[in-house]
């Protein structure tokens, strides 16, 4: 593989193991961050550090900088939909430095909540239909991004993200009357994600959209209760038969770039 210059924008909990595994397959990585506290951690891992903000009418910090000679530049800045922040116009400021910096290869992390809840198989060909705000301002984002001409985009949709430090069961521990327990769980662990993206890095995988679920997918009801017994948390209590909820398929990524799942859920 040969070195590649790849600017991540968002080195928060998905951002900084995929940079420190990037640094590890021969990338020269620089990272962006908006906590000033951060950038030493960023600097000692390898990573050229940026304190970096986007805004809805500016850009905080050296964008010109962190954007120099990127071959690619990752972006994972998730919307915060609960702050009334319009996130595509954020990206919408972003866009012309981006231009101005002539990178041409974007990949943008977002998410399954683009799809409607309703009971059914879920492909990249399915229409998005998301019913939450964060998930209206993804879309938005991804055809902002897709559409420009002056760079080739490809767009993640990562499921619910698990780690070893991160789960669900957590907050629904001891919880009753929690809903859909006869629906679906579409969960993707941290370390698939980042071995999707390093797939579609290596594969030139660009232009495209993918799905990024893990293939398993008992029931809300059943995948908790399991979890909470091996953790030793009080069992959740789920109302069950409220609606099927959909499965997200990620054949695609599979069959044109190769990747494998191996972290499971």
């Amino acid at each position: 593989m040969l070195m590649q210059n790849i600017s991540i924008l968002g080195c928060g909990w998905l951002g900084l193991p995929l940079a420190k595994k990037l640094l590890n397959n021969s990338f020269t990585i620089k990272g962006s961050t908006t906590s000033e506290n951060k950038l030493e951690i960023l600097n000692n891992e390898g990573i050229t550090p940026f304190h970096i903000s986007l805004h809805e009418n500016e850009v905080e910090g050296d964008i010109a900088g962190f954007l120099a000679n990127a071959e690619i530049l990752i972006i994972d800045v998730p919307p915060k939909a609960k702050s009334g922040e319009d996130f595509a116009k954020k990206i919408r400021t972003l866009l012309p430095y981006i231009e101005q910096s002539g990178t041409d290869k974007i990949l943008f992390i977002s998410s399954t909540s683009v799809y409607a809840d309703d009971a059914a198989v879920v492909t990249e060909d399915t229409s998005p239909n998301p019913v939450t705000d964060s998930g209206k301002q993804l879309v938005a984002t991804e055809r902002l991004l897709q559409e420009n001409k002056s760079f080739k985009t490809t767009v993640l949709r990562f499921g619910g993200l698990i780690g070893e430090d991160r789960h669900p069961v957590k907050h629904l521990a001891g919880r009753e009357n929690l809903p859909d327990g006869d629906a679906p769980v579409n969960l993707v662990h941290r370390d698939d994600c980042i071995g999707s993206i390093l797939k579609v890095i290596e594969s030139n995988a660009w232009g495209e959209t993918f799905n990024v679920v893990a293939p398993q997918h008992p029931t809300r009801k059943d995948y908790y209760t399991k979890k909470a017994t091996e953790a030793g948390l009080p069992l959740p209590g789920f109302l069950e038969k409220e609606r099927g909820g959909k499965i997200i398929d990620s054949t695609k990524i599979q069959e044109l770039t190769g990747f494998t799942f191996t972290a499971g859920i």
